[in-house]
This record gives C-alpha cells, structure tokens and sequence, in this order.
C-alpha cells in the first residue's frame, strides 16, 4: 500500500512527532509499504490530492492532529487513516470533557474543576481560587485542557503559587483544569483495535528524581524506567484493564489508544486522561507495552494499519 504518514505539524509536541513519524517510516518500510512521508503544514491538502496515498497513518500529537482537525481534513478528501475519528479525537484531546464522559459511565477519575481564560479575564474567577482550594484540598494538579505529553502540568501544593501555576497552564491552552491529586502509582493502559479493542500489558512509568511523569522524564532516555508488564495483583490488573476498555468505548475510539491511571495505596483505581494517539518514540509507553505482550513494533503498526485499511 501507499501509506502517507503524517506527522511534524506545528503543536508544541512536534519534535515528539517527527520521532514517533520516523520510527513508523521505518516499520512501514520493513513491512513493504510505499511511504510518503509529510511534515504536516499549511501544503497539506494539496500534497495528499496529489499524492492519492492509500492510507494515512498519524503520527501528529497535540493540538491539530490529535483533536480531530487533521482527521476532518483525510474525511472531505475520502482517505482512510489510523486511529480515532473526529469526534473521538475532539473528546480525548480536551481533559475537560474526556473526564466528563468518565463520570457519565461511571468510570473513577479525580474530582476536577476548570476555568477558560475568559473567565478569568472578564469575570473575576481568581476570586474564587479559595473556593477551589476548600473543595480539592492540597495539591492540586494544574493542567492545560488540550495539551499532551506533561506539557503545561504543575503540582501545587502551597496556595501562594497557585496563581503562577494557573498562568502556565493558560499559556498552552486557553481553558485549564484543576484536578485533585492523588497519590499513587501510574499505571498506563494501552489498547489496540483487532479489531476488537484489546489491552496489552500494563506499564508503569517510574521517573528518576523527579516529582512526576513529566515531559522530559517522557522523552529523556535514562530518566524513567518502564516496569513493562507493571507488577499488580491480577484482580488490579483486571480492573485496570477493565476501565480502560470502558473508557475507550465511552470516549468512542478505534484503532488504538492509551489510558493513564493512578494506583492509590488504597488499591483504587483512579482514571485520568485517554490519549487517542499515543507516542511511538523509543521511551513512549505503547511500545514497552507491545513488547512485553510479545509484540514487535513492526507488529504494532502492522495491526493499526490493517484496522485503518479495513475501515476503508
């Protein structure tokens, strides 16, 4: 097949693109497959309508490739494409609402709150961070609504710098979520299609001297280890399994995704975001996971591809 992959564009995760990009060039190559290979930007369109690939494979992350633009775009043009639709794009991209799906199926995630920068600039809603405070407790975890890879998270946990965090988040995404933390173990779900969804091995990612699983804790080798399969009881793992087909189905997603989750000292587990393209760097999660199932690279892409060609 003539495969185009796209991937680069212009988020704020676009280095991470170009590797997860070229590693699936690769696969694609070694698989037998004609690559086309885009750097996505404004010449997109008239690449593809020139081109006619058989299929496009996304490798895009953040805002214009995962949250349904580009997908919009292979749906005019009738090119079929890897992974989520639209509207299952536009769900999972935005933390507000994927969460808010979670809670409509009865899925555990932490209690969260958000704010759009309007609100803050037109309606006085630092007046009510105290508020905000009284019903999350201490930390509080300040997030983006529709960014990636850690980008934009802060921990607080003094009031004082709740404001500073706020301002960080706001300068990736113009609406933040401020989320109750919660203590425990990360755990990561990955899911392919088969197209029946189903789950590969839990991972945990454990960063080294660091206060969470942030972006370079993500993308520097040496600084997390993957504990691929992560060690759980198997009624844990079953749950987490379990959510995370829940969450995939309540989300409305296809092809292939990722659940994160928190393992609380509790036992519980707690959902926090579903990422509908996940990354395919050498340090990203979805492949540690493949491997521990058995599973080449090679065979991941091969199985994504095939789902997309099928959905043809």
């Amino acid at each position: 097949m003539r495969v185009a992959v796209l991937k680069g564009g212009r988020s704020f995760e676009r280095e991470v693109s170009l590797h997860s990009g070229t590693n699936v060039e690769a696969a694609l190559t070694r698989l037998g497959h004609d690559v086309l290979s885009i750097d996505v930007d404004s010449g997109l369109v008239r690449t593809l309508k020139a081109e006619r690939p058989d299929v496009a494979f996304i490798a895009l992350h953040g805002i214009g490739g995962e949250d349904g633009t580009v997908q919009e775009l292979l749906e005019i043009l009738e090119i079929p494409y890897t992974g989520s639709g639209v509207l299952a794009c536009r769900r999972s991209m935005d933390k507000v609402v994927a969460k808010s799906f979670f809670v409509g199926a009865s899925i555990p995630t932490p209690a969260f709150i958000a704010f759009s920068q309007e609100a803050f600039r037109e309606l006085g809603a630092a007046d009510a961070l105290a508020e905000v405070e009284a019903r999350l407790g201490l930390p509080i975890v300040v997030k983006p609504a529709k960014q990636g890879s850690a980008l934009g998270i802060s921990i607080v946990r003094d009031p004082a710098r709740l404001p500073s965090a706020l301002m960080t988040a706001l300068s990736f995404d113009d609406r933040v979520l401020l989320e109750q933390f919660v203590p425990g173990r990360e755990l990561a779900i990955s899911i392919l299609g088969d197209p029946e969804p189903t789950t590969l091995p839990p991972v945990e990612p454990v960063p080294i001297d660091r206060d969470f699983y942030d972006f370079e804790a993500r993308y520097t080798p040496g600084l997390t280890e993957l504990r691929a399969p992560a060690d759980l009881p198997a009624d844990t793992r079953s749950e987490a399994e379990r959510l995370a087909l829940a969450c995939f189905s309540a989300i409305g997603c296809r092809g292939l995704g990722r659940v994160d989750m928190i393992l609380d000292s509790d036992g519980r587990l707690w959902v926090l975001e579903l990422n509908a393209i996940p990354g395919m760097t050498d340090t990203s999660l979805l492949p540690a996971a493949a491997e521990a199932a058995g599973l080449t690279f090679d065979d991941v892409v091969a199985r994504v591809l095939a789902e997309a060609a099928l959905g043809a």
